[in-house]
């Protein structure tokens, strides 16, 4: 996903998780329900998270500097581990802990005058959070035309899969928070409403660590995909002149760059002249296979050649 489809998807979730959560605290107030108390604590979670995506993404694009030769496109990752450490102690551990809490000390307040605070609230916030995943999805499938599984694995935009990942997760929960809702009004028993609360803040546990796994691969520099080294070794192939090539490296350096490092052996025949020739051609032919390969860096064992760029 590019970064203006990144931000397109952002904004629409912060829109609708502003919205959502004033609606939610308004429901907890008038009914008690910490199920819904604990989804307003979440949108609002979720509000800031994305805020410090779009913090994330300006600040990437920062160009290279005396302290960062390689620019700033790595700062994305490091805002995404940070949203995923706020779902985690914040979503995760209140919803629990508010659960937990009413669990202990169970407290009723749903009948027919405010239980339609809780489903209107909550079929309302379904229909928002459904419409800016719908957003997500659609901006993510424009650069991805791989299966979206596939896609969404190999990503290397974390920020897009920050925002696809818990706008899931939000529908999810909202679901939940339905089921604990209803079931509690029915047998006037608020366990039901407690334990939804419970399975909410588990569930954010589990997409904030996702999150954090997948931002810390690419915070220690992750390799590029099968499919784009291969790239890199096809047009190394192509040269009769190379007598074998290997100790082929690729570290992302933002979703949109990949510093590659090969090492290539030439025959013994090929002058130094004509080897800064293919080399020049291998870093061009890169490019043009994939504009993300920024920086090409070809080391052969007669002639070492870089460039930074």
């Amino acid at each position: 996903m590019s970064a203006k489809g990144s931000k397109l998807s952002i904004y629409a979730a912060i829109a609708a998780n502003v919205l959502i959560s004033t609606l939610k605290f308004i429901a907890a107030f008038f009914t008690g329900s910490s199920a819904m108390l604990s989804e307003g604590i979440h949108s609002m979670i979720d509000t800031v998270n994305g805020l410090l995506l779009l913090l994330g993404i300006k600040h990437s694009k920062k160009g290279p500097d005396k302290l960062h030769p390689f620019g700033h496109g790595k700062e994305i990752y490091f805002w995404s581990f940070i949203v995923a450490i706020l779902v985690f102690s914040l979503g995760g551990g209140v919803a629990i802990y508010e659960g937990i809490h009413r669990l202990l000390h169970p407290v009723y307040e749903l009948d027919n005058s405010n239980i339609i605070w809780s489903y209107g609230v909550l079929v309302g916030a379904i229909l928002f959070e459904g419409s800016s995943l719908i957003i997500a999805l659609k901006n993510f499938r424009k650069t991805n035309s791989k299966g979206f599984k596939k896609a969404l694995e190999d990503s290397k935009d974390a920020s897009a899969i920050a925002i696809i990942v818990e706008e899931s997760a939000a529908l999810i929960g909202l679901v939940i928070a339905l089921t604990g809702v209803t079931l509690t009004f029915l047998t006037d028993n608020p366990t039901f409403d407690s334990a939804a609360s419970v399975l909410i803040g588990i569930l954010l546990v589990y997409v904030a660590y996702f999150l954090a796994t997948e931002t810390m691969q690419l915070l220690i520099g992750e390799t590029a995909t099968d499919e784009d080294i291969k790239i890199i070794s096809d047009v190394l192939d192509d040269y009769k002149e190379i007598e074998f090539f290997g100790n082929i490296r690729t570290m992302h350096l933002g979703p949109d760059e990949v510093m590659v490092g090969a090492e290539v052996n030439f025959y013994n025949s090929i002058t130094a002249g004509r080897i800064e020739e293919i080399i020049a051609d291998i870093k061009k032919r890169i490019r043009d296979r994939n504009v993300k390969f920024t920086h090409i860096y070809v080391e052969s064992n007669s002639i070492t050649e870089s460039t930074f760029n």
